[in-house]
């Protein structure tokens, strides 16, 4: 998911929101304003359904990115790179460029967003009371602080179910991993609750459609497809983590590479070098062979025919601090949580010096994990109190 709207930045975090923000808005204001504030306000005029319906989705919509940035300033406390923030039609996302690095900062990361809902609902809640004794003009600020209160509250509630991707199926991924010792184990584990959670939902919300009527039971359903999905891509990358193991990058690197001057025009490049060679990443370098930044064939596609003669490289190129980077030795499964972003999946491997050597594809990525498959031995060997056993 890709942010459409740039919302600034908070506590120096990007973040962003697409379409999908809105459509939260609608439902959630169209939801009070026509169903739930007339059966219990009906006294109060349209005007005071619409506003506060707005209102609470408007608040809703601040929960959750209050929420997401909770996540995100822990995790950056703890040395965990964080992209931005992305709100979408499901909720947000606080997109974290590594993993954490142990399994309290996990649990530290992954709790402190229910914590921060929670908080949320008491602050709310509170607000509602006040603004319930202030009299009749109070009572339509205190219904919105009431039902966002109540909504924040469910939030953290919801979010607490331990089953990946929740917040809860990370905290029980932190406990097995402490448990085990095995990251990848417990990630497949709280990836297979998540699954079952999620399938559990769908169920639900087609019954809720079936038997009871109503929209409800599709947004139910979708939250459950949505849970099916990224727990299955999760249960995925755990797998291939696990596959990895070990393994250093120097094994998957490709170092038949061509690199480019940042200055050279995109219809020179195309030219010269796109239509005789095999490649869809080229690194940009300076006279020293350092990264500059990098082109991919879809980067260079995206420039218009007419556009191509003036348009360098360096115009269209990541920038060096966004090219996802690693070193010969670096294990795979390290530089796995960094591919991602404007590269397309691409990383560039620097030697001591800092200059490019050598390129990472998925592709590369996902040959490696197919012959790794055929190795006999373990890669997680016994540990804790297996190594103490008596033979």
């Amino acid at each position: 998911m890709r942010a459409t709207l740039g919302l600034g930045r908070w506590f120096g975090i990007p973040v962003g929101a697409n379409i999908g923000v809105l459509v939260i808005i609608l439902l959630i204001g169209s939801g009070l304003a026509f169903g739930v504030l007339p059966s219990r306000f009906p006294e109060w005029s349209t005007a005071s359904y619409l506003l506060v319906g707005l209102a609470a989705g408007l608040l809703l919509v601040l929960s959750i990115v209050l929420h997401e940035l909770a996540h995100a300033v822990v995790a950056r406390a703890k040395g965990v790179r964080i992209d931005g923030i992305t709100l979408w039609l499901l909720g947000g996302v606080a997109q974290m460029r590594d993993e954490p690095s142990s399994p309290r900062d996990e649990l530290q990361i992954s709790g402190v967003g229910p914590l921060a809902s929670l908080a949320l609902g008491v602050l709310f809640g509170l607000l509602a009371v006040f603004f319930g004794f202030t009299g009749p003009a109070g009572v339509p600020v205190a219904a919105t602080f009431g039902f966002v209160a109540w909504a924040n509250v469910l939030l953290a509630v919801f979010n607490l179910l331990p089953a990946a991707p929740l917040d809860g199926g990370r905290v029980l991924r932190a406990a097995l991993w402490w448990r085990t010792g095995d990251r990848n184990r417990a990630a497949t584990i709280a990836a297979r609750a998540g699954r079952g959670l999620g399938l559990v939902l769908i169920g639900l919300g087609v019954a809720q459609v079936l038997f009871l009527s109503g929209i409800g039971g599709l947004w139910l359903a979708l939250i459950g497809l949505f849970m099916v999905h990224a727990a299955a891509a999760e249960g995925s990358q755990a797998r291939l983590t696990t596959r990895l193991h070990g393994v250093p990058v120097r094994q998957v690197m490709s170092t038949a590479l061509v690199t480019a001057p940042p200055r050279a025009t995109v219809a020179e490049f195309i030219d010269h070098v796109v239509l005789h060679r095999p490649f869809s990443t080229y690194p940009l370098v300076d006279e020293h062979g350092r990264l500059t930044g990098l082109v991919t064939l879809n980067r260079i596609r995206a420039v218009s025919t007419e556009r191509r003669a003036d348009t360098l490289l360096e115009q269209i190129a990541c920038a060096p601090e966004e090219v996802p980077t690693a070193h010969a030795d670096e294990a795979v499964t390290e530089l796995l949580p960094r591919m991602h972003g404007c590269g397309d999946g691409r990383a560039v491997v620097l030697d001591e010096a800092g200059r490019v050597v050598a390129v990472v594809s998925p592709g590369d990525i996902a040959r490696l994990a197919s012959a790794a498959d055929l190795r006999s031995w373990d890669p997680y060997p016994p540990r804790g109190a297996d190594l103490n056993r008596d033979t």
